[in-house]
């Protein structure tokens, strides 16, 4: 029976998922956007993003502790030097996971996991965007269009 389990222990043994949940947040820093099953995405999330808030605060020991979990030189320097300073100001939730649909061979549901501050599609930070004017269809036409005045014939 499965009471009082936590998290999704994803059909595998400890060591077998430790080390999956080590590769894809390496990935996941990596590329800032990787396609996965939904199950691993929800798991992913749950592991990376108390590291990402390890590595706001930029120390010798939170850089040794990030980097006992993932055993990557590359992928902590990448996380403590691109990746915190953008989500420096965000209280948490810094990853979005989308749903892709099912995979063709299987049938898993799959989802794109990525970081929300890496992605300018979603969010709306371009410079000097301002107010966008908008508009409805079929609003004020009569305004938009000029008339002539029409002459009359009589004062001929």
């Amino acid at each position: 029976m499965r009471h009082s389990k936590k998290f999704n222990h994803l059909g595998r043994k400890k060591g077998h998922r430790k080390a999956l949940l080590k590769n894809l947040t390496i990935a996941l820093f990596t590329h800032k956007r990787i396609n996965t099953t939904l199950a691993k995405a929800k798991s992913l999330r749950v592991h990376a993003e108390p590291l990402i808030t390890k590595s706001k605060k930029n120390t010798t020991h939170s850089r040794r502790v990030v980097f006992s979990y993932l055993q990557d030189k590359d992928a902590t320097n990448e996380l403590f030097t691109t990746i915190a300073p953008k989500v420096a100001d965000r209280p948490g939730g810094y990853l979005r996971i989308i749903k892709t649909g099912f995979r063709k061979g299987d049938g898993a549901e799959t989802a794109m996991i990525e970081f929300v501050d890496f992605n300018e599609t979603y969010t709306n930070t371009k410079a000097g965007s301002g107010k966008k004017r908008r508009s409805r269809r079929g609003g004020k036409k009569a305004s938009n269009v000029v008339t002539p005045p029409v002459q009359s014939n009589e004062e001929e």
